[in-house]
């Protein structure tokens, strides 16, 4: 199968790619390589890539010839887009708008054309559902972001379920519960705490740490993004919560890490952040049902192979 990446020098795009690949898929894969985070560290994404079977096109969607880019394409994984929460508000919100709405929107354009399109699989988020009305939350429960970043990710998940339900593109939706596993984003608070817990950094913690969160380890969100794209009796439109089903609270993440650690973490706790919910976990019994995945990678299993990754990283460094 020929398959399209996009946000391929990501740490999901990445690791989807190198999935494919390793299984003999033809890829193409695109990113813009912005400065979000570093982009020598998406270049580093991308050396691990690296095949006969594989093309990267440096490029922004919103400038791409889509259309000449998806011919004989069979499978889109599209994993582009603005993260954070904290930064989307204010004058960067036309950065979200542009990179995770209009993008999306000229994608699934592209795929409405398209002749040899099989599925386009959508990396929505669990920032969509906000502060949610139950726990587990299951898919049929009232999105309400509560911040813009989450209102951009619903708005072009709304999109890709009107392009499948109105025109029949083979669209699913996956709403990640946070990806963490080796070579998560720097930003991110499984790799700021482990770095810090390495190198004897002061951790900040926003709000109190009693925040819980639902953590999905990386192997487990390639494997629905596999299992969602090869799966023939997904329906157009489909979304589906892919979440770990950890529900573990970060002062929680905190002492496990110290456990693996083996001295005390230096935390310094500091004001909670507007669009930040105090709680997510996802009911997966749709995609359970659906496509047979079920997430395999206990939170401390994952913690554990992510702090052995850092040490390779932040300790040889």
């Amino acid at each position: 199968m020929k398959a399209l990446v996009t946000g391929a020098a990501g740490f999901i795009g990445s690791s989807i790619a190198r999935r494919l690949l390793s299984e003999g898929h033809t890829v193409i894969g695109v990113d813009a390589l912005t400065d979000y985070y570093s982009i020598e560290l998406k270049q580093q994404n991308l050396s691990e890539t690296q095949a006969e079977n594989f093309t990267f096109v440096h490029a922004d969607l919103n400038e791409l010839d889509l259309d000449e880019l998806l011919v004989g394409v069979g499978i889109i994984f599209h994993e582009a887009g603005q993260p954070g929460v904290r930064k989307s508000w204010g004058d960067d919100f036309a950065i979200y708008t542009s990179q995770n709405v209009n993008a999306t929107q000229r994608l699934l354009e592209a795929a409405k054309r398209s002749k040899s399109l099989k599925r386009l699989v959508y990396a929505s988020s669990s920032s969509l559902y906000g502060d949610a009305q139950s726990y587990p939350t299951a898919e049929t429960d009232l999105p309400q972001p509560i911040s813009p970043y989450g209102v951009s990710k619903l708005a072009a998940e709304h999109l890709c379920t009107l392009y499948g339900r109105n025109f029949g593109v083979p669209t699913v939706s996956l709403r990640y519960f946070t990806v963490y596993g080796p070579r998560q984003r720097p930003d991110m608070a499984f790799t700021r705490f482990i770095r810090a817990a390495l190198v004897g950094d002061e951790i900040s913690i926003f709000g109190t740490g009693e925040q819980i969160r639902d953590f999905t380890y990386i192997d487990d969100v390639v494997e629905a993004n596999m299992l969602a794209a090869f799966t023939d009796s997904v329906e157009p439109g489909a979304v589906f919560n892919v979440a770990g089903g950890s529900s573990i609270s970060v002062n929680e993440v905190l002492d496990v890490i110290e456990g693996i650690a083996g001295h005390p973490l230096r935390i310094n706790r500091i004001g909670s952040v507007p669009g930040d919910v105090f709680r997510t976990g996802g009911l997966t019994r749709e995609i359970e049902l659906a496509l047979g995945w079920k997430a395999k990678v206990p939170i401390e299993d994952g913690i554990a192979l992510q702090f052995d990754w850092g040490r390779s990283v932040f300790l040889d460094h």
